[in-house]
């Protein structure tokens, strides 16, 4: 059922900063690649209402960049990487961010053992603000940056922020097998709706990262918001005060959210929007 406007919790208050994480693909952004004109424009209304909106994606920085610059957010944070890696907004810095905060882990048990299970997918770790190092080129349009290819012994050799693992054919419930089977102890797992798996530092989640920003940014916990559609949104959706599942959520994704809304191609994350744009903050 979806959340009425008057129901949100917290209550519209001007005299507090509340801190709103919103995921990308699947709740902002359409299937096609497009967000809509009036979820830009609710963007724009919800910041100006001294709202800190925070994309937290698993995109990587190239990835979520021009999403930022679609939404028109200039300054502020974001969260890439599923929580390995967080930035501030800054129009004049190179790029238009800076990397604030990244955490690494060694990623060389994970992937033997999922090597082990599946030697014939698509094994990548992320070359910060680069693109990716893989062991062989991936689909076109799948991974953002340059793809170098490696062999599978220097792709384990460094700290890394993020691993991914593409296996063609494999379906869900055949990764989440997989990982419940092997133990995946050393890592944060999150299986994307195909056969797309992301690895990313132990405790590491959006949710951290999320709450690396809040702390950094002064927002109480109880004025915390979040929205998002996928696997590796759940434990935002735990973490935040008030929590939004999109109707296009599986059903785990729903469960962990406080309340769901519509799904994303009626644009259901403006139920969650729109009700945090002040009109007094709006006429200052």
């Amino acid at each position: 059922m979806a959340v009425a406007p008057e129901d949100l919790d917290p209550p519209l208050n001007p005299d507090y900063w509340r801190l709103v994480g919103v995921d990308i693909d699947g709740t902002l952004m359409h299937w096609g690649g497009e967000i809509s004109d009036s979820v830009i424009e609710a963007i724009e209304r919800v910041r100006l209402s001294r709202n800190h909106i925070v994309l937290a994606t698993g995109r990587n920085i190239m990835a979520t960049m021009p999403v930022a610059q679609t939404l028109g957010l200039r300054r502020g944070w974001a969260v890439t990487s599923n929580g390995a890696v967080t930035i501030r907004l800054n129009p004049a810095a190179p790029g238009g961010y800076e990397i604030v905060r990244t955490v690494t882990f060694n990623p060389r048990a994970a992937l033997e053992l999922i090597r082990d299970e599946m030697p014939d997918a698509f094994f990548a770790v992320e070359d910060l603000g680069v693109g990716f190092r893989v062991t062989k080129h991936f689909p076109m349009g799948e991974l953002v940056g340059s793809q170098t290819v490696v062999d599978f012994e220097s792709l384990c050799s460094e700290e890394v922020t993020r691993v991914v693992i593409r296996a063609p054919g494999a379906d869900v419930a055949h990764f989440d097998d997989i990982v419940s089977r092997i133990g995946l102890n050393d890592v944060t797992y999150a299986v994307g709706y195909s056969a797309w798996l992301d690895l990313t530092p132990p405790g590491v989640s959006k949710a951290s990262a999320l709450e690396f920003v809040r702390e950094e940014l002064g927002v109480e916990p109880a004025h915390t918001v979040a929205v998002g559609d996928g696997n590796n949104d759940i434990e935002m959706l735990r973490w935040a005060h008030s929590s939004y599942a999109m109707a296009n959520a599986p059903d785990k994704v729903i469960a962990a959210a406080g309340a769901h809304v519509g799904p994303v191609d009626e644009d259901g994350v403006l139920e969650v929007l729109v009700p945090l744009i002040d009109p007094r903050r709006l006429a200052m």
